[in-house]
């Protein structure tokens, strides 16, 4: 079994993703070859956009089973709708109009159990892709891309995970920000997750948020502190009055952020930012296995 370690954060613009891919690359370099970074924040996937030299071997539709009213077979009884949790179907009798919203839709197919005029079918509806590339770093990278216009991350997350190769002794999964259905999708059966957050009023807020979270699904975690040369110390306080440790600090650098917004971030890397992920990597280390 491949340990799963998640890379979160509680908000967006922390440094979530930057964190995730130096650990992919110094763990494909010191620890493993067999690590995958698998970038579960489908609705804008950019992990590779910091390996150019990537190349996409295989991509697959994502489809979602989309109910269909046959509406010469239904006597517009709403029982379906009255069955949706989810408001997804309209029924107006007097007009005998019958139609299910695939925004709504959560495929649970309770509206097929409810029908006893066999009047509903289902029909796939593509919601995403899943993308694998090969950029010459372990084994590679994952993603999970929604369509435009879809509301399924949750369900384009759990088939990414589900399409995962064996043949890995790490995966690290690039979460999406926030705390709601697609992060918990991502973390809930991860064997340790890394929060990234920044000692701002906002990072600290989001990231009490996440730690709730992290708790109420019992998963071991670390906090790791980017940015860490600005804002104050109220994160730090928060850390040590709730016995959280800190697994690593990573300070603000100017020219690697000019680096970062061209995405070359693995170029002449400052050697006090090396520094910082080889000790977060020697810090992870201690608490689970990565060798």
């Amino acid at each position: 079994m491949a340990l799963k370690i998640a890379i979160a954060s509680g908000k967006g613009g922390t440094g979530k993703t930057t964190v995730s891919v130096n650990l992919f690359r110094l763990l494909s370099q010191n620890s493993t070859d067999r690590v995958m970074l698998v970038d579960c924040d489908v609705e804008e996937p950019n992990a590779v956009l910091f390996f150019p030299d990537a190349v996409k071997e295989m991509s697959r539709e994502v489809n979602q089973e989309i109910p269909v009213i046959d509406t010469a077979k239904c006597t517009f009884c709403r029982k379906c709708n009255e069955y949706c949790e989810f408001n997804a179907i309209l029924v107006i009798p007097p007009v005998e109009f019958a139609e299910i919203n695939p925004s709504l839709c959560h495929s649970c197919g309770a509206c097929m159990v409810a029908c006893d005029q066999e009047a509903i079918w289902v029909k796939d509806n593509q919601i995403g892709t899943i993308n694998t590339y090969n950029n010459g770093v372990g084994n590679g990278i994952m993603e999970g891309n929604l369509k435009i216009g879809s509301a399924m991350q949750t369900m384009v997350i759990r088939t990414l995970k589900q399409s995962l190769p064996p043949n890995n002794d790490i995966l690290l999964f690039d979460a999406p920000p926030g705390t709601s259905c697609p992060v918990v999708e991502t973390i809930s059966d991860s064997d340790y997750v890394i929060l990234v957050t920044e000692p701002t009023p906002f990072g600290l807020n989001d990231l009490k948020l996440m730690v709730n979270l992290v708790r109420e699904l019992n998963i071991p975690f670390g906090v790791v502190i980017n940015k860490s040369n600005l804002g104050d110390r109220k994160v730090y306080e928060y850390l040590h009055e709730e016995q959280i440790a800190i697994l690593g600090e990573i300070p603000f650098n100017r020219s690697y952020a000019v680096q970062y917004a061209k995405g070359e971030i693995f170029t002449d890397i400052p050697a006090e930012i090396e520094e910082s992920y080889r000790k977060l990597i020697q810090h992870l280390t201690e608490r689970v296995s990565v060798s």
